[in-house]
């Protein structure tokens, strides 16, 4: 009982948000600069523009259209023509930067419609961390976890930990009980979820620009984020 307990609170966690996850809570090395997009360093194939074109829009909106599964599996099954080398990949990775907002969510990978996303759920990605939570909106954040991510460019694989739990914007880490600190994996490491024979928490880009980002979670469903304009992390973890 107990196991299957923390199981589902670890899938609350960590893919209700769409595979939110990691944690290191608004510690100084948490640095609060301005974001900087960078322009999609993409190969523009035949349909492109048009798939990105309805990505865009639906993230902004948070709506769903008839077409937008489509244009996902049109970015994804051809990411090896669009991202083929290094230098793009590593240009999706620095597109992913900045603070963002779930709007839709397959909610596995046997679904192939997206749904809006009824609560607040947030990502942030800067050159450190990845952090996520959830939240009434932007400047309520009740919920918050944040910790360092290992980016495998050939994949576009991000590998995620979780070292700091926040309740609205402080850190509660050291009074976690102990049955959910092993639920969620707080503190652990990737080579600890694989030396135990489990994949550790991670999720695949597909695409982003600077209106939505898209990826894939270990479960196979499909989020999709709009940017938020402003940096989330110092009410999400706190002031330095």
């Amino acid at each position: 009982m107990m196991k299957h307990i923390c199981k589902n609170v670890r899938s609350i966690l960590l893919l209700i948000i769409t595979l939110l996850v990691p944690s290191h809570c608004f510690i100084s090395n948490v640095r609060t600069k301005e974001w900087k997009t960078t322009e999609r360093n993409a190969v523009k194939i035949d349909g492109y523009d048009d798939a990105f074109q309805i990505i865009d829009e639906c993230a902004i909106s948070g709506k769903p259209s008839d077409k937008l599964y489509d244009a996902v599996r049109f970015v994804d099954k051809n990411a090896i023509k669009i991202y083929p080398d290094l230098e793009n990949k590593q240009e999706l990775w620095k597109t992913a930067y900045g603070s963002w907002k779930l709007q839709l969510a397959t909610g596995g990978g046997k679904f192939t419609a997206f749904k809006p996303v009824p609560i607040f759920a947030f990502a942030m990605i800067d050159e450190e961390n990845f952090g996520n939570g959830i939240g009434w909106n932007e400047q309520n954040i009740i919920l918050s976890l944040l910790g360092p991510h290992d980016f495998n460019e050939k994949r576009r694989q991000m590998l995620i930990s979780i070292d700091i739990f926040c309740l609205f914007g402080s850190s509660v880490t050291n009074f976690v009980p102990g049955f959910l600190a092993k639920g969620i994996g707080l503190g652990k490491r990737p080579s600890d979820f694989k030396s135990s024979g489990q994949r550790p928490p991670a999720f695949t880009f597909i695409g982003a620009s600077d209106n939505a980002l898209i990826a894939r979670g270990g479960t196979g469903g499909i989020a999709i984020w709009t940017r938020l304009q402003g940096d989330i992390r110092p009410t999400a973890y706190g002031t330095a």
